[in-house]
């Protein structure tokens, strides 16, 4: 039985208590108040829920939504009782096998057909760190990608700006898909074998969101700036807000605040990464359909000959993943050491492994040529 943190609203006191419960209650409104603990954090919960313009049964929502923050922690993951876990864990790579150990069975799907790749870029090509400024990537992860891009065509499809990305990854051969896929741009010319007779490509779906953001981006960086380890990071189309190294018992006044500024943008939508609150645009656009106008772009729109693989370790790369078992095209990967709900067809626990995943393909590709 696992124990993890969730939030409690108690229906005659009208507080929501963070306790520690096992993971075989029932999460009601009516549940009653546990016992307290010590380092518990109360709120009132009819400030809470007006704060967030949440009421009746929108209130399990946002006590499952605080929950998942302390869910995304790995501190909390790794507590969990080994015996349990690693049961889940048998039965979950059962479904989504390693990708080295099943990499001849991918190989062989591919025979045939254009291998593209899309590659995500903070937890995949770099270790995720408490300071998003300084997820460097190794000079050894780079000279893989490097040698990928002269295999297939590569691109990093990621929630960073381009120039943030670009500043650490220094490859002028790759498309890059930043802000979660709205501000695309293909390689510098002469640069990349796969652009040549192609006009460059450029595409920023949600360019009128540009002087809203910047906007929420200051009411963010004052709103948050009395919080401890907070911060706003401007992704030009999107903004994040970071609370890997916010205490956890500053989560909750945390998640207050910042929908307390996105509120009053209602074409600005809030959603939860990993350690990171997410706010874009209002537009049909994702990962996904920047992983399709790529496909387009580099002319694969309505083929049957080619084969993208995907490899994330976010929530966002969920839309990726999910457009290609739609397409019934190629895979993706999801880059995690523990189990998750995914429409991912296989796994890798790291970026080390990542990086021998990409390797071994560069390395099958030249036997082929």
């Amino acid at each position: 039985m696992v124990s993890q943190n969730v939030v409690v609203p108690d229906a005659t006191t009208g507080i929501i208590t963070v306790s520690t419960v096992s993971n075989s209650s029932v999460f009601t409104p009516s549940a009653q108040k546990p016992p307290t603990a010590p380092g518990h954090i109360s709120i009132s919960k009819k400030k809470l829920l007006k704060s967030l313009e949440i009421s009746g049964d929108q209130s399990q929502r946002l006590n499952s939504w605080v929950d998942s923050m302390r869910a995304s922690s790995p501190t909390h993951l790794k507590s969990l009782p080994s015996l349990s876990s690693q049961e889940e864990l048998n039965s979950w790579m059962k479904r989504h096998p390693s990708a080295l150990d099943m990499f001849e069975r991918i190989t062989e799907a591919s025979r045939g057909k254009e291998i593209v790749m899309f590659l995500d870029y903070d937890g995949t090509l770099s270790p995720i760190v408490a300071d998003p400024d300084r997820a460097f990537i190794s000079s050894k992860m780079r000279r893989t990608v490097k040698k990928l891009a002269k295999c297939f065509p590569t691109s990093i499809v990621t929630g960073r700006c381009i120039d943030k990305v670009y500043s650490f990854v220094k490859l002028a051969e790759l498309y890059y898909a930043g802000s979660h896929g709205m501000d695309i741009k293909g390689p510098t010319k002469g640069f990349s074998r796969y652009n040549k007779d192609k006009p460059s490509v450029l595409y920023q779906p949600a360019g009128d969101f540009l002087p809203m953001i910047d906007e929420a981006f200051k009411q963010l960086v004052e709103k948050t700036k009395s919080t401890p380890g907070a911060k706003v990071e401007n992704n030009k189309f999107c903004l994040s807000v970071h609370f890997r190294c916010v205490d956890e018992k500053k989560w909750s006044e945390l998640a207050l605040k910042v929908r307390s500024v996105v509120k009053n943008y209602p074409t600005l939508k809030l959603s939860q990464g990993r350690k990171v609150f997410e706010i874009r645009p209002m537009v049909k656009w994702d990962k996904g359909k920047a992983l399709e106008f790529l496909l387009e772009s580099l002319g694969f729109d309505n083929s049957s000959d080619v084969f993208p693989i995907y490899i994330g370790d976010d929530r966002t790369d969920e839309d990726a993943f999910k457009l290609l078992q739609e397409r019934g095209q190629g895979l993706g990967l999801l880059v995690t050491k523990f189990p998750k709900d995914t429409n991912a067809s296989y796994s890798l626990q790291d970026p080390l492994e990542v990086m021998d995943f990409l390797r071994r393909l560069v390395e099958w590709k030249q036997v082929q040529q």
